[in-house]
């Protein structure tokens, strides 16, 4: 079985990472450091050529991200978004409870790159005792003079705070975190103007997910040619896939990007329960597009590019297999449900689109469906996708189409 690379969950290599004299022992806050010696643009420009791109879904590159920031408009705002809604997915958790401080060094490399001295940590209302976790870590790296004025002899000063938002799905996309966080009802924004140009209270900000800060004292501290030498040329680094579904082993695997869907389904995962056969995959847990789990799927590279050339986002890599017991007709109907019940109703298409899709999905499982429904629900899908204020309303059809396209006899069998 292939080696795991510890670079963001190296609490399971090392005990106690979580206390700061063992993790400044263990080349603990060394990239924040290199990092108040070096110019904010050079910061920016070494994140650039890391290739990093974002844990959180999109897979957008970092340091280009950071870059649309301008420079004329002050002051600038970091948010890490520790909103981990998505289904099957638990790895920002794992990271914020076991290896807190290098989450922490990440986003306070952040600011100092955009030039912020202001940070907020978006975390989803049912993380309360994380909230409070990090409330002590801050308070420490206050008092060992890492956060706070004129920092390690600098001119550089930075706060950082929590901020607990409802536990709302929607809160996750990043105009709805600033407005909730703003103290406002979480709802998507009308962009452009977008966050880089106008973000929390108006001003210039960047959102990074929990994970894609975490790889930042690895990318500072040891440099770029040691975190290229993990994953490829074009998704370089590692990644922690979230496993879940009909596998023997769930759990978080961080893996080199470029490893295969194979790989972690049945060295890592342990295989298929009951030895089961499986049928398809989710790569990005809900939201996911269905992967037909063929021999050419299996051996599929997990990058954000060959994921795609399958139809299926790498996403949060939240990955949820699925095996011949799964009847797709009752998987589409829990996916539809959880998007009906987390529309936050802004718009249209969303808000009365998931509810008939949930009301036409809920009739084919009832066991007496009208011969139309298949066609039904897939013309409502279709009425949805490109029409909404956010992604929420596109993720709420993807299961469906692709589960109707792949698995009909799963519907035609109703």
């Amino acid at each position: 079985m292939s080696d795991q690379v510890y670079l963001l969950l190296r609490h399971r290599e090392i005990p106690d990472l979580d206390r700061l004299e063992v993790y400044r022992q263990n080349e603990g806050f060394q990239g924040f450091e290199k990092a108040l010696q070096m110019k904010p643009a050079d910061v920016v420009q070494q994140v650039k050529d890391s290739g990093l791109r974002g844990r959180g879904g999109a897979g957008f590159p970092t340091g280009l991200k950071w870059s649309f920031l301008p420079n004329n408009l002050w002051p600038h705002y970091v948010v890490a978004n520790a909103d981990e809604s998505e289904p099957g997915t638990f790895k920002d958790r794992e990271i914020l409870e076991r290896n807190p401080l290098q989450f922490l060094e990440g986003l306070m490399i952040a600011c100092y790159a955009v030039q912020a001295n202001t940070g907020y940590i978006y975390l989803r209302g049912e993380f309360w005792q994380i909230a409070a976790w990090l409330d002590e870590k801050i308070a420490e790296l206050e008092q060992a003079g890492l956060l706070g004025d004129r920092i390690l002899g600098t001119d550089y000063s930075l706060r950082l705070y929590t901020h607990l938002g409802a536990g709302a799905y929607i809160c996750g996309e990043e105009t709805a975190l600033l407005e909730s966080l703003e103290g406002k009802l979480g709802q998507p924004r009308l962009r452009p103007p977008f966050p880089a140009v106008e973000g929390l209270y108006g001003k210039p900000t960047v959102i990074n997910n929990v994970e894609t800060l975490s790889n930042l004292p690895v990318i500072l501290g040891k440099g770029n040619s040691f975190y290229r030498q993990y994953g490829t040329d074009r998704s370089p680094g590692t990644k922690i896939f979230c496993l879940s579904g009909r596998v023997n082993r769930p759990g978080n695997y961080e893996l080199p990007l470029g490893r295969t869907f194979r790989e972690l389904i049945y060295e890592h995962g342990g295989g298929i329960l009951e030895d089961g056969k499986i049928k398809a995959i989710m790569s990005a847990g809900a939201s996911s597009t269905l992967i037909v789990a063929d021999e050419k799927a299996l051996d599929t590279p997990m990058t954000y590019e060959m994921t795609d050339a399958l139809g299926a986002p790498l996403g949060s890599a939240s990955v949820i297999i699925l095996d011949e017991t799964v009847d797709m007709k009752w998987l589409v109907h829990k996916t539809v449900s959880f998007f009906r019940h987390e529309s936050c109703g802004k718009c249209t298409p969303c808000r009365e689109g998931t509810y008939w899709m949930n009301h036409i999905t809920r009739r084919l499982n009832s066991g007496q469906p009208n011969p139309e429904d298949v066609e039904l629900l897939v013309d409502v899908a279709r009425e949805i996708q490109g029409k909404c204020l956010c992604a929420l309303g596109e993720f709420s059809t993807m299961a469906v189409l692709s589960g109707i396209e792949k698995f009909r006899s799963d519907f035609n069998g109703s």
